[in-house]
């Protein structure tokens, strides 16, 4: 399952940049950028990236882009992740 997830946020310090949430098999990396033609850097992700992305990822089980049994696997991709950052 290759599924990735785009949004925008906005820091007062770093103005206005895009994160990429990509979760390739069980994988999940976080990536942004701030404007068009700059090269993707690696993001580490607060806990509102994590809670925006299960919040994109339950938008998109009703409309059938993700089946449930996807959502369950993305859940608990995202509950290791917030460990693994909780520990750094």
């Amino acid at each position: 399952m290759t599924k990735e997830f785009n949004w925008w946020n906005r820091d007062p310090e770093e103005g206005k940049y895009q994160v990429k949430a990509k979760i390739h098999g069980n994988v999940l990396t976080f990536t942004r950028h701030q404007g068009h033609h700059t090269r993707w850097e690696p993001h580490q992700p607060s806990t509102e990236d994590f809670d925006r992305l299960l919040a994109d990822a339950e938008r998109r089980v009703p409309r059938r882009l993700i089946s449930p049994q996807q959502m369950k696997l993305i859940e608990q991709i995202v509950a290791t992740a917030r460990e693994r950052a909780a520990r750094l």
